[in-house]
């Protein structure tokens, strides 16, 4: 028969198991919604940058950064821009580019018609091998060729 104090060590045993935050890669139209203030999507994209900031923090790749850029007359003014969000910068790994050529591969086996892959392939690519959540808009395409990548979307 247990003791006593082996049922209060059982009993002060945590019954759950701790998740560390994880850290959240951000698609570009979600910044842009915001920057933007987008009528239909900023408040929807400001909730979730808040929520991922709170639970892991936010990451972008050069690829993000890109697409960001376009929208800019220069690097400062990008730079002001973006540095609210305390984006974290990770550079694209090597396999992200291989994951992206595999996905693309398979996009053009399906009836795809551009003739080189798309930032999306190399951003879900790059989440999916860092072990990082996604935030995005635009989450067909991720869902379809990379099934196993966790999504924070609207639908």
């Amino acid at each position: 028969m247990p003791s006593r104090s082996r049922r209060s060590h059982r009993a002060a045993e945590p019954s759950a198991v701790y998740l560390a935050p994880r850290p959240v890669m951000v698609d570009s139209n979600v910044l842009i919604d915001v920057i933007d203030n987008d009528p239909r999507w900023a408040e929807w994209s400001l909730v979730q940058l808040e929520a991922a900031m709170l639970g892991g923090g936010l990451v972008i790749n050069p690829i993000i950064y890109a697409e960001l850029a376009a929208g800019f007359a220069d690097v400062e003014t990008l730079e002001a821009a973006i540095a609210p969000f305390g984006l974290l910068r990770d550079p694209l790994p090597w396999e992200a580019a291989f994951m992206a050529s595999q996905a693309y591969k398979r996009y053009r086996r399906q009836g795809g018609t551009k003739r080189s892959p798309m930032p999306d392939f190399y951003i879900g690519a790059h989440a999916s091998l860092a072990g990082y959540r996604l935030l995005t808009r635009d989450a067909r395409r991720y869902r379809e060729h990379f099934s196993k990548l966790e999504l924070i979307a609207p639908n």
